[in-house]
């Protein structure tokens, strides 16, 4: 019982380290937390990973997903 909760705070910390750190190197915080929580080694692989050029990337509104749905039909 005791891994399991060990196991759980490197998690969610990990999940949180990567929740800051994707922004600062332009990259998506949403899902670089959701892998870090399952796979908390990839904060490394955040952490090595270059700054990506231009701009921030951003997930759609769920307006503008609908509206392409819309006129995919």
């Amino acid at each position: 019982m005791k891994y399991v909760v060990i196991w759980g705070a490197i998690a969610i910390s990990s999940a949180i380290l990567a929740a800051m750190i994707a922004p600062a190197k332009n990259r998506d915080w949403n899902s670089w937390a959701a892998w870090c929580f399952l796979f908390p080694p990839l904060v490394i692989a955040l952490i090595l990973t270059p700054k990506n050029p231009g701009p921030r990337t951003r997930q759609p509104t769920l307006d503008q997903l609908d509206r392409q749905d819309d006129r995919m039909v």
